[in-house]
């Protein structure tokens, strides 16, 4: 079972200093990658199979749920589709997701791609460490043979990290603060958004959010967390996780030596300062 590292006091502050409104709803916990407990993603394949775990959410069961996987190099898989739609996005390595007669495109960090339900595809990596953060709306997660492959009106998309268009403050109304940038991955019917956003090396600001789900994960460089309730700083580096319930202030630096990349779900307008 993976350990979470729980701001312990919030429950209590939120009581003492947030209006009622609010008051059972300040939570936030934080999962570092090395904490990370992994299994398969198919259990009776053992060690054939990429190792998974669940970050948020149950993955066997009727539920939205994010969860990494990682595979060994050379792995690919044979033609086969899932009974729902997923999203992918590359924390390491190469990863190449497509039509079984597609050319290769390795796609490396930062780069994301959608899966839809019923349509047939191959997954491949050729890193020698391969890993990726991987969304679903509903679950189970499950794969299915060819045979049962069908048409949700979906349309697959690959986008290779050199493609993406980053926006600046200057474009963006919930980023103020300098040198950090934006770009939009996903939106659905129920105002929950993904999106991506880079932090420059010496950032040292906040993510300051209301929404009642708010989730990230560190997607590349290391930056350290705190928070008001939390003053001991935590390196969370690439494969780590953090989410909060209600009004809160997430504090990050990054001190590396190369930009950071976090992947943001939320239901609610976060503010980068």
């Amino acid at each position: 079972m993976k350990r979470l590292i729980n701001t312990s006091a919030l429950a209590l502050v939120a009581s003492l200093t947030l209006a009622p409104a609010f008051a059972q709803e300040n939570v936030a916990n934080v999962v570092v990658a090395s904490d990370v407990n992994w299994g398969f993603l198919n259990p009776l394949r053992g060690d054939k199979s990429p190792g998974a775990a669940d970050l948020w959410g149950d993955r066997t069961t009727d539920t939205a749920t994010g969860m990494l996987v990682k595979f060994k190099k050379g792995f690919e898989s044979p033609p086969h589709i899932h009974n729902i739609t997923y999203r992918g996005i590359v924390i390491e390595g190469q990863m190449h997701n497509d039509d079984p007669e597609a050319e290769k495109m390795w796609m490396p960090t930062g780069s994301f791609w959608t899966q839809p339900a019923g349509e047939n595809h191959t997954t491949a990596a050729n890193g020698q460490n391969n890993l990726i953060y991987l969304e679903i709306d509903s679950g189970p997660y499950l794969v299915k043979p060819t045979d049962a492959q069908f048409d949700n009106g979906e349309r697959p998309l690959n986008m290779h990290a050199d493609n993406i268009v980053w926006l600046d403050s200057s474009e963006l109304s919930n980023i103020t603060a300098a040198g950090v940038e934006s770009t939009f991955v996903w939106e659905s019917p129920l105002n929950m958004t993904g999106s991506m956003i880079k932090l420059p090396v010496g950032f040292n600001g906040e993510i300051i959010t209301h929404a009642s789900e708010f989730r990230a994960v560190v997607i590349s460089g290391d930056v350290n967390y705190s928070s008001n309730e939390q003053s001991t700083a935590l390196t969370l580096r690439p494969a780590s996780f953090i989410e909060s319930t209600g009004k809160f202030t997430h504090h990050i630096q990054n001190n590396g030596n190369a930009s950071a990349t976090l992947y943001i779900r939320t239901n609610d307008e976060y503010q980068v300062n």
